[in-house]
């Protein structure tokens, strides 16, 4: 089985030079898993955009229409981190449908991966964070609607607590939040969770793996029909952001971790690539490439 990843960078430029470093790991990550051969292009699918149905699914309409008419306040451009424009939001839209498409790639052969997304700051009616709509929440929200899963789990390993989730899905059973995150970083406000567990700074691989490899049996245990992967990796000690110490073999050996539990529970799968700020980009497009060499161990 070939794994189906999403995502087409044609919707991702042209952005001003100041808005490129968080955009441009996707495409270069993109490009060195197929240098390395851990991908083959025709695994790569372009999911389109996101239909605004399935967005007002989570979003307000009166945020939508703003984002939409590139009619965001400045407060809230700043606030998110990119221009409201065209392009950023077409790359937003891009963003949720590769991880909708990803979702339902794995309930059919149990994993998809989306090569963006991970926007788990956005709450229904702002964003923040790099954040201008949710994939995560979008995706749970229209196939819970669609009645494809009625169980959701999402297991956000970005070193940010996954706040607009867990404000977004706190009186929904359906879905269990699940955020381990970095006690110290962004968002200053922590939501709550249905399950939280924030590290100290500078906390290292045999630590968090330990805790991680404790956790997540429990979770996959309640039977989801679908677990969301936040596969962020700003966990890296390299991160310029972050505050926790991982190394890339400490973070290959956690997605490592997750994908081994999916699938020893038989669990779908679908994950997104989250954060990434270390000083160099190799460092990030190296971390991001590990995931799908995790991923194919279990999943190929």
């Amino acid at each position: 089985m070939s794994i189906r990843i999403f995502y087409s960078e044609k919707y991702h430029y042209p952005l001003p030079e100041h808005h490129r470093f968080p955009i441009d790991k996707y495409v270069l990550t993109k490009e060195q898993l197929l240098y390395q051969g851990i991908i083959a292009e025709d695994q790569l699918f372009d999911p389109g955009l996101v239909d605004e149905e399935s967005i007002l699914l989570v979003h307000t309409n009166e945020y939508w229409q703003q984002v939409r008419t590139l009619s965001l306040p400045p407060s809230m451009v700043r606030r998110i981190g990119l221009p409201n424009t065209e392009t950023s939001v077409n790359r937003a839209r891009n963003s949720v449908a590769g991880t909708l498409a990803a979702a339902r790639a794995a309930l059919q052969q149990g994993i998809g991966m989306n090569l963006a997304g991970g926007t788990h700051h956005a709450y229904p009616d702002r964003g923040e964070g790099f954040s201008t709509l949710n994939d995560i929440a979008i995706a749970s929200k229209r196939l819970l609607h669609d009645g494809l899963v009625r169980k959701v789990l999402i297991v956000d390993l970005d070193v940010h607590q996954g706040n607009g989730n867990a404000s977004i899905f706190a009186n929904d059973p359906r879905v269990f939040t699940f955020s381990m995150h970095g006690k110290d970083n962004y968002p200053l406000k922590k939501e709550k969770s249905d399950l939280d567990i924030a590290l100290p700074t500078a906390t290292g691989d045999e630590e968090y793996l330990k805790i991680l490899e404790d956790t997540l049996p429990t979770l996959l245990e309640q039977q989801p029909d679908l677990v969301f992967f936040q596969a962020g990796v700003d966990v890296l000690e390299t991160d310029k952001l972050g505050k926790l110490s991982l190394t890339k073999d400490g973070c290959l050996q956690r997605d490592r971790i997750v994908f081994r539990t999916c699938d020893r529970y038989g669990v779908p799968v679908a994950t997104c690539m989250g954060g990434g700020y270390s000083a160099r980009m190799a460092d990030i497009v190296d971390a991001h490439c590990n995931t799908f060499v995790a991923a194919n161990e279990f999943f190929s």
